[in-house]
């Protein structure tokens, strides 16, 4: 169902992924669907723990939905998390209030065999269902909406499944990637087979554009960053765009500073997400003018709101006219943002600033 072939290109964010200037810039946001959201949180309650809430997809299709029909964004992202596919691989997980995910520790290759790559479309049936009960509903009632899937690249993803746990720096995963490259790399090939897998089968159920998370990019150093994070993530890309060609690829390399733009010229993703530390006019003069730009507006600026607010998304959307953009938070929304800050800054980017 890709989005060239069913007359949906005309969607603004769509345009935009596929290399349009389009002005105002579509908007979607990281993280725009919940714990800042009153809904959000009454949806929550029904689900239980987190994972039960990912995996059943009528309450994960509420979710997704909920941003959309409040603010009427460009975009609506599937509601799930990253380490959904180590969690469709058999590796145990669970999310410890307060703490975050916590993960049984993969730390030898008898733990790596034991990941069955066979089983991920199984087990992670019901998120291509949420997509699916997603993108029927936005048909419904929000025709202009793209609905994005997504995954963790693999560099991120295999940092937790490592390490156990999240971390301020991943040592025992960094550690590993120097000290045993043979383990590891077999740990990242079954994570690309696995993301592709996965991307895949929510583009099959109704996915219009997928994006690749590497939230901890910017952890390593340039020859580490080329192996475990450009290489991994231009194979996903290229098995994607090897079945559906049109369907456009998001990546997100945060903290990757000036190798931005050789992770935009080497991944062949359609369009790179900047984060917050990223200069927009810097990221511009590096990445090459075909492949569009997305972000990057400090999440504590819209926990602030007001002027603030203003001048940050205002210098951001300066920037940024004139290429392909969308425009985006550097990272996802904190849950102290007041819901009405979101609705400023739905405003100010619909003005074009």
């Amino acid at each position: 169902m890709d989005a060239g072939t069913t007359g949906e290109a005309r969607k603004p964010l769509l345009r935009a992924l596929s290399g349009e200037a389009v002005w105002p810039p579509p908007m979607w946001l990281m993280r725009q669907a919940g714990r800042y959201l009153p809904e959000y949180r009454e949806v929550r309650k029904q689900a239980g723990d987190f994972i039960a809430l990912c995996t059943t997809p009528d309450l994960a299709a509420e979710v997704t939905i909920q941003p959309i029909r409040r603010y009427g964004m460009d975009g609506a992202i599937l509601f799930s998390d990253i380490l959904m596919v180590p969690w469709a691989l058999g590796q145990g997980l669970r999310f410890a209030e307060g703490e975050g995910p916590v993960l049984d520790p993969l730390r030898d290759a008898t733990a790596v065999a034991s990941l069955e790559l066979d089983k991920v479309r199984e087990r992670a049936a019901p998120i291509f269902e949420t997509v699916r009960l997603t993108r029927a509903a936005l048909a419904a009632h929000a025709p202009k909406v793209a609905l994005i899937g997504f995954a963790g690249s693999p560099w991120t993803v295999a940092a937790y499944m490592v390490e156990g746990h999240g971390s301020k720096d991943f040592r025992t995963a960094r550690g590993m990637a120097y000290a045993d490259p043979t383990l590891f790399g077999r740990l990242i090939r079954t994570l690309v087979d696995a993301t592709t897998d996965y991307l895949l089968a929510q583009i099959e159920a109704g996915a219009e554009a997928v994006m690749l998370f590497d939230s901890w990019a910017g952890m390593l150093p340039p020859g580490q960053f080329r192996r475990w994070v450009i290489e991994p993530s231009a194979a996903i890309v290229r098995n994607v765009k090897r079945v559906h060609p049109s369907i456009p690829v998001i990546g997100f390399p945060r903290l990757a500073g000036p190798l931005i733009g050789e992770y935009a010229q080497r991944t062949g993703v359609n369009t790179v997400a900047m984060d917050t530390a990223m200069d927009p006019r810097l990221a511009a003069s590096l990445v090459p003018a075909n492949v569009g730009l997305q972000g990057n507006l400090d999440p504590l600026s819209l926990v602030a709101g007001g002027i603030a607010l203003e001048t940050e998304a205002r210098q951001i959307l300066a920037a940024m006219r004139g290429r392909p953009f969308v425009f985006n938070l550097g990272h996802g929304i904190e849950k102290e943002t007041p819901p009405e800050h979101v609705a400023q800054l739905v405003r100010l980017v619909r003005s074009g600033g």
